[in-house]
Order: C-alpha cells, then structure tokens, then sequence
C-alpha cells in the first residue's frame, strides 16, 4: 500500500531503502519557502538503527501490513527459544537475543504474538503482566516510611525489582514485562 509523504504516523511499519523500518515520531513542517514536508524518524526492524529521513508531502512511500500471529512458549534449549504456532502445531525457533531481556519472563505455555513479514519474524510482544514468586527479598528497616520506599528483591527468574517493604521472601507477586516494575501481589 502507497502513502503519500504528508500521511506517514507513528506506528506505520514503510519499506525504506530495501529494508523494514517502524516509524517512531513525525513531525510536519510548512516551511516559508518551497513545499511541505514530514521530518519522520524511523527505527530499523532487523537491527535496531534510528534514521531521520525527509518525506516531501508528493513523494510516496511503501506502507506494509505486518502478520500478528499466536505462538506458545514451549522451553529454551541453548541460545534458542522455540515457540509453537496454535493453529498449525509448527515450531518457531527464536534467538534470545532477538527476544532480547524480557526472555527472562517467559514461562511455559505462555502466549506470545510474534510479527511477520513474509513469514519472517520481526518482533514479538509478551503479556503485559507475569505472575512471579520472589525469590529473596531485604528485611524491612525499621522507621522507614512506607509511601514512597521500595526495597530491592531478586525474582524466581533472577530478574531484580524493587517492591514495597511489606513485600516478603516467597510471596508471588505481578510484574510489568516493559518496565519490570512491581505492579501488585497475586491473588
């Protein structure tokens, strides 16, 4: 699908230069002088890059539709996680490294959603929250405030996280897989 310059959003997925790139923030600009334009910067889907590139309001762009597709989390074996398509039984084996840190929140028979393009993967988004048991917590120290202290505490996954003082060893708590914070206990 073709856009024009002027109706790239952040969000919108373009092949640029042979490569997939996400756009991450648009700004337009009506100069004085000559025609508009979109300052877009991008973020590289295969390795990472950030690019800021000009789009004249005539040029036209290539959008792409990503496939968004349910796998299960089954082990780890070595550096590769394999994960199974729901529908079809097949297997996905993943790098670590392409999952990145949040590899460490991945529990058996957990649903990811891996993004394709032309059956290739290029990202893929854990639940928002995980359930997790701590592992070791501080002691509380006495006369410390309770509003806004945090205390750090070593997760069953070996993640880090700070918790509220009244969090002890064993308890099973829910954690943000974005920004590893504490959210609350676990029922």
């Amino acid at each position: 699908m073709k856009l024009n310059g002027n109706e790239i959003k952040p969000g919108n997925v373009l092949k640029h230069q042979d490569t997939l790139w996400a756009v991450v923030k648009v700004q337009h600009v009506k100069p004085g002088k000559g025609g508009a334009f979109a300052q877009v910067e991008m973020k590289n889907l295969m390795d990472g890059r950030k690019l800021n590139e000009r789009f004249r309001a005539t040029e036209s762009v290539e959008r792409v539709r990503l496939e968004q597709k349910d796998f299960q989390f089954l082990y780890e074996e070595g550096e590769m996680l394999v994960f199974m398509d729901t529908e079809t039984y097949e297997q996905l084996e993943l790098l670590k490294d392409f999952v990145g840190e949040r590899a460490a929140f991945l529990q058996d028979g957990m649903m990811v959603t891996v993004e394709l393009h032309e059956e290739k993967p290029i990202g893929i988004s854990l639940p928002q929250h995980v359930t997790l048991e701590i592992r070791e917590a501080d002691a509380v120290v006495k006369g410390q405030t309770q509003s806004s202290s945090y205390k750090p505490a070593i997760l069953e996954n070996g993640v880090r996280c700070l918790v509220p003082p009244f969090i002890s060893s064993g308890e099973r708590i829910i954690v943000d897989t974005e920004t590893v914070e504490y959210v609350k206990r676990a029922d």
